[in-house]
């Protein structure tokens, strides 16, 4: 298999990951196809440099977090607030009380700072700890300790949101 077909193949494999990530740092979904490009590209750029130290799944958790964040950076110094309504972990209708209850996560979720939001999406995208602290750049047991802070805060603000 050649560079380019890996590449798509790698794509293929992680478009859904790429896109709820994305999501989750865009407020509409314009915002989100271009994240996702911009993303793409910064993986097509670094793609010859992957060393395999890491899984591949954990070398492009890497690049999406950076992107968005470096993305999400640039547009809290150009403008005071940003909203996050593109959240696209598979919703629940939101017609129903479940689907209150995703909202009212999502409305949490985007209160967080950027550090515990990156550590909460990869958690709930079912990541281990460990790949989760290679992804951040801490370690396994700070990343223990973090989630369970992040799950604290969450739970005080979801109390809030749906009582």
């Amino acid at each position: 298999m050649d560079k380019e077909q890996a590449f798509i193949k790698i794509l293929e494999t992680n478009q859904q990951r790429i896109q709820k990530i994305c999501g989750m740092y865009t407020s509409t979904p314009e915002d989100c196809k271009d994240l996702v490009q911009e993303v793409v590209l910064n993986i097509w750029k670094a793609y010859a440099s992957f060393e395999g130290k890491s899984t591949i799944n954990t070398w492009i958790y890497r690049i999406i977090l950076n992107v968005c964040l470096k993305k999400r950076f640039l547009q809290k110094k150009a403008q005071k607030t940003v909203s996050l309504d593109g959240l696209s972990f598979d919703p629940i209708s939101e017609t129903t009380s479940q689907g209150d209850n995703y909202l009212a996560l999502k409305a949490c979720i985007s209160q967080l700072d950027f550090s515990d939001r990156a550590i909460i999406i990869l958690f709930l995208e079912e990541m281990a700890y460990k790949e989760i602290g290679e992804i951040i750049g801490i370690s396994e047991n700070y990343v223990a300790v973090k989630i369970k802070r992040i799950k604290a805060k969450l739970a005080i603000c979801l109390k809030h949101k749906l009582s």
